[in-house]
């Protein structure tokens, strides 16, 4: 008999789990604290529960966990994470979480995927194979580890690590709610932001839905035929109908979008591409955060310090909410646009049993 997943459960499937036992539902609320809060590695360590009622659930579940094959911290406190998120030794399944310090805020970017089904010019992400969809508890799983392995809890999540989060829908939603229930790990809900590379689908059903994170949305590029070149969604999912899109969620929401802007010098950075960036921003409620570029890929090229801050005065200038949010962990290859699981990792073969 296949064993339940306990950690893959939401909290109306652990009351099911255990009336099934004929167990009250406030189990479900205690074992759910006990998963999400408290971070119980082990069935044994769920304490609220009777030994005799532990052994019971022993039986029948199971507590897969992810195994850290690799981290690597840079100067600016910015630390990369590889997981294993299998759950088993018997095959990798491989993802990369960020850990990124700021003034005020300890920030994990998780992913969503392994690999990614998209081909950006500019992401080395999208050099890797596409082997599928996170389970909720697989995503859950790199925030818990990174907060382990750090010693200290996050203040602010990001879905902006591996693969593309409306391709994963539900069970991104499900772990960013687990992330911010009362019972779970409590965080704010406008402290978890999920980034889309410009799914419409994705972005209205998030509206509809009405649903309370941080919506960023991955525009690197002011028009649609340049759009096309470096974003190949972009042929799917036109810029003009993704900004409607965005436009719907702002209005809805009463929330303003985050555009994200890969900055890469001669190709979305000349005054015509500016001025059509300006448009937008004006369009809409939103903020617009300058990354330049970190990769070397296709050629392309990273703009100077002097081209990227001309390029940020020039959006501040006209009225928009622009920053330049740098490069944090470049140095270990866990900056924006370069999470390709590059990294001191064991083989399977080769690894401990």
């Amino acid at each position: 008999m296949t064993k339940i997943n306990l950690r893959g459960l939401d909290l109306g499937q652990l009351e099911t789990f255990f009336k099934d036992l004929g167990e009250p539902r406030y189990r479900a609320r205690q074992t759910y604290r006990r998963l999400h809060r408290h971070r119980a590695r082990e069935i044994g360590e769920l304490r609220e529960l009777s030994q005799s009622l532990r052994d019971r659930v022993g039986e029948l579940a199971v507590l897969p966990g992810a195994e850290i094959l690799h981290r690597a911290e840079g100067a600016d406190g910015t630390e990369k994470f590889i997981f294993d998120v299998s759950g088993s030794r018997e095959a990798r399944l491989r993802v990369e979480a960020v850990w990124i310090v700021g003034e005020k805020r300890r920030t994990i970017c998780i992913s969503c995927q392994v690999g990614c089904s998209l081909d950006c010019s500019f992401c080395a992400t999208g050099t890797l194979s596409f082997e599928g969809n996170l389970e909720t508890w697989q995503i859950l799983e790199q925030v818990y580890g990174v907060e382990e392995a750090r010693g200290e809890r996050a203040t602010n999540v990001v879905f902006m690590g591996m693969g593309e989060p409306f391709h994963n829908y539900d069970n991104v939603l499900a772990a960013a709610h687990t992330l911010t229930d009362q019972h779970g790990s409590g965080l704010g809900v406008r402290r978890v932001t999920i980034s889309t590379a410009g799914i419409v689908p994705g972005i209205d059903r998030f509206t509809q839905e009405r649903q309370p994170f941080k919506l960023a949305v991955s525009l690197n590029h002011s028009e649609n035929e340049g759009r096309s070149e470096i974003m190949s969604i972009n042929r799917r999912f036109p810029l003009a109908e993704l900004l409607e899109s965005v436009r719907r969620y702002t209005g809805s929401s009463g929330h303003r979008a985050t555009f994200e802007y890969v900055m890469i010098a001669g190709v979305n950075m000349e005054p015509e591409h500016l001025r059509r960036l300006v448009s937008i921003g004006r369009s809409m409620p939103c903020k617009i955060n300058l990354i330049p570029l970190n990769t070397d890929l296709r050629g392309l090229r990273r703009p100077s310090s002097a081209e990227a801050e001309s390029f940020r005065l020039g959006l501040v200038e006209a009225g928009i909410a622009a920053f330049n949010r740098g490069s944090p962990g470049q140095e270990v290859g866990g900056a924006c646009g370069m999470l390709a699981l590059q990294g001191d990792i064991p083989s399977v073969d080769s690894a401990p049993s």
